[in-house]
């Protein structure tokens, strides 16, 4: 499979418009409050009548400090003692779910995310590890997919080895990037030596898989500044990259209104680091598995790709499309059969309602038949690039060019532009258009109209 990239400037400028980055579909934002716990209970109930592995997905929202780019769920605090009653919430939703959930149904993926997952202690992390394996069924021989994001400014050699001991295999460190001026910014001073530090602390006690995350667009970064950065993290050969555009939308997400706009990068720098980050590692070996992501060809993810089996949820590239999703914590969002649910996102909500033996269901979505077609088409061509009319077809009875007519025809301008290849048997992205893969699913996309003012730029 051909997993290059090519890096147009005029393509991107003409194609560079707000849109869904396409965790789900439909996305986020048609989830609603009509959606109960009743409903959540029933697609429980379905979901294990056609049984299947379980993926778990944990929140844990407080951070020690802001960093004013930040767009996630968090809660800012100093005070470790904070985490308790939240700690003791989180394993009652975990009892009451679990008390749901087949039993026999094995979890092949877990993942801890936030806010920072470190922020919890040495106690704390063995506590939550281990009702979760009282109430569900992880796997004991290491062959999970089992990750977290830690922030390398309070993860210690001793944390790395418990997080190996508790059964995580693969890990993400947040670093955005090292240039000091940058740094402060967007108040993320950390250094090099915490970074990589905990990089070689990992692969020393056997993570399988580490990740690094950087932002491009973020103020006073070059692409002089950003390639320094860029050129220090490869010395390091990092199995994944995930390189992700800094979206300013201060009157959505208040810490971000901290950050000086007049010190942002221009929309021709931002495309230029952009550019030169992905000639950098393209050379380096990694190859681009989509949607700000870069792997190593050995990786899972990008042999997962290559064999057809590469999938996306709300956490990003996945390499099991089999598993339900449940989501545990404040904000944190599932899929169970064909339906998205959403938990409160306050703590006072959620903790009322664990307190009353009640799942904190705040919103949800069921999928229609329509959904369901669209969500495999989006799926395929977001994931993999390419999508065979057939497969379709077979899967949901339909003709595809029929069903999709106005559509196809909507594909006419791109395809003019070299960013696909449209035949009789089905869509093939192009180099050129795997950049702007958003832009071609937003083409299935029947709900876009009028939420398109929502989504930030999709370069």
């Amino acid at each position: 499979m051909d997993q290059s990239i090519k890096f147009d400037t005029d393509l991107i400028n003409r194609y560079d418009k707000a849109g869904p980055r396409y965790t789900s579909y439909p996305t986020a934002l048609e989830l609603h409050d009509g959606f109960t716990e009743g409903d959540y209970r029933e697609h429980i109930a379905k979901s294990n009548a056609a049984g299947g592995p379980l993926s778990l997905y944990f929140h844990i929202p407080f951070c020690d400090t802001v960093c004013f780019y930040c767009a996630c769920n968090k809660i800012v605090t100093k005070n470790r003692q904070h985490a308790e009653p939240y700690l003791d919430n989180l394993c009652q939703e975990i009892a009451m779910l679990g008390d749901l959930f087949d039993s026999s149904r094995v979890v092949n993926q877990l993942h801890w995310g936030g806010g920072t997952p470190t922020f919890l202690s040495a106690e704390q992390m063995r506590r939550l590890m281990t009702v979760t394996r009282e109430h569900f069924l992880l796997k004991n021989d290491d062959s999970g997919e089992y990750s977290i994001e830690v922030d390398p400014r309070e993860t210690h050699p001793e944390t790395i080895r418990q997080l190996r001991e508790l059964g995580f295999n693969r890990i993400s460190l947040g670093l955005q990037d090292f240039d000091p001026d940058v740094q402060k910014a967007v108040n993320r001073i950390q250094t090099q030596e915490q970074t990589f530090r905990v990089l070689n602390d990992a692969r020393a006690e056997g993570f399988r898989s580490t990740n690094v995350d950087l932002i491009y667009g973020l103020p006073l970064q070059t692409v002089e500044s950003f390639s320094k950065t860029l050129n220090t993290v490869l010395e390091a050969q990092p199995d994944r990259f995930s390189i992700f555009n800094y979206a300013h939308m201060p009157a959505r997400f208040k810490t971000q209104r901290q950050i000086n706009e007049a010190d942002l990068p221009s929309a021709n720098d931002k495309l230029a680091i952009l550019q030169m980050v992905g000639q950098r590692l393209t050379e380096a070996g990694y190859v681009y598995i989509g949607m700000d992501h870069f792997a190593r060809p050995d990786d899972e993810l990008a042999i997962a790709q290559r064999e057809g089996k590469l999938y996306r949820n709300f956490q990003g590239y996945s390499t099991h499309s089999d598993c339900d999703l449940i989501g545990f914590g404040i904000t944190s969002i599932g899929r169970v059969g064909n339906a998205y649910i959403q938990n409160v996102k306050e703590l006072d909500a959620y903790d009322q309602l664990i307190k009353q033996h009640q799942l904190p269901v705040f919103k949800g979505f069921d999928l229609n038949d329509d959904d369901q077609v669209r969500r495999a088409v989006i799926t395929q061509l977001i994931c993999h690039f390419e999508l065979t009319f057939a497969t379709i077809e077979n899967q949901f009875g339909i003709r595809f060019s029929d069903y999709f007519a106005s559509e196809l025809q909507g594909l006419t301008p791109m395809q003019a532009d070299g960013l696909l290849k449209v035949s009789t048997d089905g869509i093939r992205v192009l180099s050129a258009g795997r950049l702007l893969i958003r832009n071609i699913c937003m083409v299935f996309d029947r709900y876009l109209t009028q939420k398109q003012q929502q989504f930030s730029k999709v370069i």
